[in-house]
């Protein structure tokens, strides 16, 4: 009696290790068996990285023209819009140039006006050769009628058939000139005179160049990377500084080439950013991969060929793009890390022919006022009317 109750406590403890160990065991398999349904029905259709960054444009401003700067109007990290002024260099020389420019135009088409009105005296010119050359004619036919009677000596008719001779030459004379003045103006006029052209193309240069000295915001964005400083003599293309537009942001989502076989453009993305955390959740697209990894890329691309090659799984840029409302809501800057996530239920293709076209049209404004400069100079000069080379009226700049 006394050897059975142990036998007995050591046979309920086993049996409740035994119930133990089921139980574990039991909780093991359907945690693998919710785990495998899971994947099964839900973890496969989607890939996802953390190796995955903001990305955007980062318009470089640069000056056109030399010049030393005299005005910095925008600093690192202040907003700007699109045609407004960032840098203003030394105008003077520029504003002489211009001002020699329409001078120069000025007297040109007065010259080319001078030259179709040449016009109408060489005309006068042949005219007036060709009366000559009938009187001369008719003064040798009566010297000729006189000399059978001795009235008109050979002399004076050598002296009249001279006479036709020369206004014979002169006749041709005039005409050569009229016809070397013609060549200056046929199938042309004052406005449309190539030597006019090329004057109006020296004074569209030199507005240009005037116009250029305010260096201008081509987009609307975030200043940064500002390296001018005021007195600095610069050259043309020195970098000033930069612009970001926040709102033409992506996520370059970078996966690696095992995850690339189901992902297709136009399937769907949901990206976390550190900044930010779970709370808020971008929602995206997928709309292209890069043409390579980001090895063949670099700087110094691996060299596969050599005996010590190592294999290495590579990555693949993904571009993705946001939702602009949602990006507004919660601004993101360049080089944030994100995690992206894309569900690859749908299907779609791996290379489509997405164009993006990014433009301004900042510029196109100096191109119209110099057009109005050219067109009021020939008008003032090729009418006759009188003309008025104030700066006021010649130069005309907006300084925005």
């Amino acid at each position: 009696m006394s050897e059975a109750l142990p036998q007995n406590g050591n046979s309920n403890g086993n049996g409740k290790r035994k119930r133990q160990l089921i139980v574990v065991t039991l909780i093991l398999i359907i945690a693998a068996i919710a785990i495998g349904l899971y994947w099964f029905l839900v973890a496969r259709f989607y890939e996802e990285t953390d190796d995955a960054y903001v990305g955007g444009n980062v318009v470089q401003i640069s000056a056109q023209v030399g010049g030393t700067v005299t005005a910095i109007k925008a600093d690192d990290t202040q907003i700007v819009k699109a045609g407004q002024q960032l840098v203003a260099l030394d105008s003077a020389d520029a504003k002489l140039a211009l001002m020699q420019a329409e001078a120069a135009l000025a007297q040109v088409v007065r010259q080319t006006r001078q030259t179709f009105l040449n016009n109408d005296t060489f005309s006068a010119n042949v005219t007036a050769a060709e009366t000559n050359l009938a009187r001369a004619r008719e003064d040798v036919q009566r010297r000729q009628a006189g000399i059978a009677s001795g009235a008109v000596s050979q002399e004076d008719l050598s002296h009249a058939q001279d006479a036709v001779k020369n206004a014979a030459a002169t006749l041709e004379q005039a005409r050569a000139g009229l016809a070397a003045n013609r060549a200056l103006t046929d199938h042309t006029s004052v406005t449309e005179h190539p030597n006019v052209l090329a004057a109006a193309t020296q004074v569209r240069n030199a507005y240009l160049n005037y116009a250029r000295v305010n260096i201008v915001a081509p987009v609307s964005g975030y200043v940064s990377k500002r390296s001018v400083q005021l007195g600095q003599r610069i050259a043309a293309g020195s970098p000033l500084m930069a612009i970001v537009p926040l709102e033409q942001i992506w996520i370059d989502a970078n996966f690696k080439e095992g995850q690339l076989k189901h992902i297709r453009i136009g399937q769907p993305v949901e990206v976390i950013a550190d900044t930010y955390g779970a709370d808020v959740k971008y929602k995206g697209t997928v709309i292209g991969f890069s043409a390579g990894t980001g090895s063949a890329f670099s700087l110094l691309p691996a060299q596969n060929a050599t005996g010590n090659w190592i294999k290495v799984v590579q990555r693949v840029p993904v571009r993705i793009a946001l939702d602009p409302q949602e990006v507004q809501a919660h601004p993101l800057r360049i080089g944030l890390s994100t995690t992206a996530t894309v569900d690859i239920h749908g299907d779609g293709k791996a290379l489509a022919p997405v164009t993006t076209d990014y433009q301004t049209n900042v510029y196109s404004e100096q191109g119209k006022q110099a057009d109005d400069i050219v067109e009021r100079i020939i008008s003032d000069n090729a009418s006759g009317l009188p003309v008025s080379l104030k700066k006021s009226k010649a130069i005309v700049v907006p300084h925005t």
